[in-house]
């Protein structure tokens, strides 16, 4: 994730980086001194349409090399959408052949013929709608689709909603960089890192993108 922590593409988070900054200055002389190495917080959002595009993304992104995603979702958006993500009816008319040579695994096919289906039934809500609701909703509404975990929800409360007090503990990115941080012997356990972060709130996204900085 430290690559994609660092990317400058999007809009403005909607928070106060710089009351967000003094904050964690405030309450944690480690981090301040992270923070002072890093230098201004620069996370920007990912421009996305729908919740829909952002977590087929997701999916096509799921444990496979960047490059070798990006080239399966740029066939995906050529076949199926002309060069955009396709709707979610398109995805479900679509043929499993047509999805497969475009290079997508039968688990995300799977997976993406599930979001699609709960997109337009209405369990997925709309990028209004998910705006409204807190972060464990928006978790909770994410993570009934087949091939959606936590993670990824939580990812898209940092880079598509913005959030300012998401700490995705589980993500290796974070607590390596907890480790370096901290210096911790070996990498902390996700709880290790959840009970340090309860001094960082409100502004946990903010120290995440720190740490993940870290390791750059």
């Amino acid at each position: 994730m430290a690559g994609r922590s660092s990317r400058t593409l999007g809009a403005e988070v909607r928070f106060d980086a710089g009351e967000a900054v003094s904050h964690l200055r405030g309450r944690d002389a480690k981090l301040a001194l992270l923070i002072d190495r890093v230098g201004t917080f620069r996370l920007k959002l990912d421009p996305v349409a729908t919740p829909f595009a952002a977590l087929s993304e997701s999916i096509l992104y799921q444990q496979i090399t960047g490059r070798a995603a990006e080239t399966i979702a740029g066939r995906f958006r050529d076949r199926l959408g002309n060069g955009r993500f396709p709707p979610p009816e398109r995805v479900l008319e679509a043929p499993d052949a047509v999805l497969r040579e475009v290079g997508i695994s039968r688990p995300k096919v799977a997976a993406l013929r599930d979001l699609a289906a709960k997109t337009l039934d209405g369990t997925v809500p709309s990028m209004r709608r998910l705006g409204s609701m807190n972060d464990e909703e928006v978790v909770e509404r994410l993570t009934v689709v087949r091939g959606i975990g936590r993670w990824t929800a939580e990812m898209f409360l940092i880079f598509r909603l913005g959030r300012p007090d998401v700490l995705p503990i589980d993500d290796y990115g974070v607590r390596k960089g907890f480790q370096r941080t901290f210096r911790t012997r070996g990498i902390p356990e996700p709880k290790s890192v959840a009970r340090r972060g309860e001094r960082w709130r409100p502004f946990r996204t903010v120290a995440s993108w720190y740490l993940w900085r870290s390791l750059e």
